[in-house]
């Protein structure tokens, strides 16, 4: 298990921009993929996007596919989401999380950060 901390969440009005980064200790988590995904109130933890170990691929939800971009740097053991065009939807709890393979299966994933809350004003 790898600890994992969000940070970079806020608040921004409809249209803007936000980047939330994920901080890693682990220095093997260039081995794992990595993950983040969001939690509204008294609505289920859905997933937003995924990236590969080494960076190269990714994978997005639809809801956010055009809008969001996610990158890592293994260097630093952090990766980051950047998000454009936010949308009062968007409003949620974001998590990191890190697992074996780029899936939007939530199960796949066996380590999770405490979360970042990102609001949408309209």
């Amino acid at each position: 298990q790898v600890q994992l901390i969000e940070s970079g969440g806020g608040l921004v009005q409809a249209g803007g921009s936000l980047k939330v980064s994920c901080a890693a200790s682990e220095r093997t988590w260039n081995t794992y993929a990595m993950a983040w995904f969001r939690e509204a109130p008294g609505k289920e933890r859905k997933f937003v996007a995924a990236i590969n170990r080494s960076g190269n691929s990714t994978l997005y939800s639809d809801s956010v596919k055009g809008r969001f971009t996610i990158t890592r740097d293994n260097a630093d053991n952090t990766m980051t989401l950047q998000m454009n065009d936010l949308n009062p939807e968007d409003t949620a709890v974001y998590y990191c999380a890190a697992g074996p393979l780029v899936v939007r299966l939530i199960g796949s994933y066996n380590s999770w950060g405490r979360g970042t809350q990102v609001t949408v004003s309209s």
